[in-house]
């Protein structure tokens, strides 16, 4: 039986996040046990910087000036636990690689999506200012076939004023309302924190979630 979340999760402490070990596919990915959270978003969505904002490194997650830079599943321990991890997701859709490179890419994905058992739920990066894109569609169609959540960051919010980001933070609610059962989302900036501890959060959620199904 299960029950509400009546109380909030325990805090994690998330800039002890470390390195733990790139896999170019499932099959080289670590254990599927414990529990983890992925970070997925357009090459030029502003991934590596949230996660970097989030652990308070300026590292951690790679940036570079080149979008989609980053072709290999990431992960990364928090608490010196290997069995709660962040992952982080390679860029899609903006990077100037070949097409059958970004095939390939999105195979990878759909494989991870698909048939990772210790996924817990998806964090799914957007420009505020060019949210749901065709990738975000697909990011998003993944998740609602295996019924798993998905918590939107609405990136570079400090590029609007206050006004212009909260009509587009409520645009993207009416658009997926028919999902609110299963998204969640929120305006975010790397640059300025804001909206790190609602994600710090909803990460608490997930990265506790009890192991009740080995089915």
């Amino acid at each position: 039986m299960s029950t509400p979340h009546d109380s909030p999760a325990p805090r994690l402490n998330y800039p002890t996040a470390r390195f733990m070990i790139s896999a170019p596919t499932l099959a080289l990915c670590p254990n599927d046990t414990g529990a983890e959270v992925a970070f997925a978003g357009r090459s030029n969505a502003g991934k590596s910087s949230a996660i970097n904002a989030l652990t308070q490194q300026n590292a951690l997650a790679r940036t570079s000036r080149t979008p989609g830079r980053t072709q290999l599943i990431n992960f990364f321990t928090v608490m010196n636990d290997e069995s709660r991890r962040l992952v982080d997701l390679p860029g899609y859709g903006y990077a100037k690689v070949p097409e059958a490179v970004k095939i390939e890419w999105q195979q990878h994905l759909s494989d991870y999506l698909r048939g990772r058992f210790s996924l817990r739920g998806l964090v799914l990066l957007m420009d505020v200012r060019h949210p749901l894109t065709e990738f975000d569609q697909m990011m998003l169609d993944y998740a609602d076939q295996r019924g798993m959540p998905v918590h939107i960051l609405l990136t570079k919010a400090d590029k609007l004023k206050k006004g212009p980001a909260s009509a587009a933070l409520q645009k993207v609610r009416s658009r997926l309302k028919e999902w609110e059962d299963l998204v969640s989302v929120q305006l975010f900036s790397s640059l300025k924190r804001d909206g790190v501890d609602t994600l710090s959060q909803k990460l608490d959620q997930w990265l506790h979630t009890p192991e009740e199904v080995n089915q």
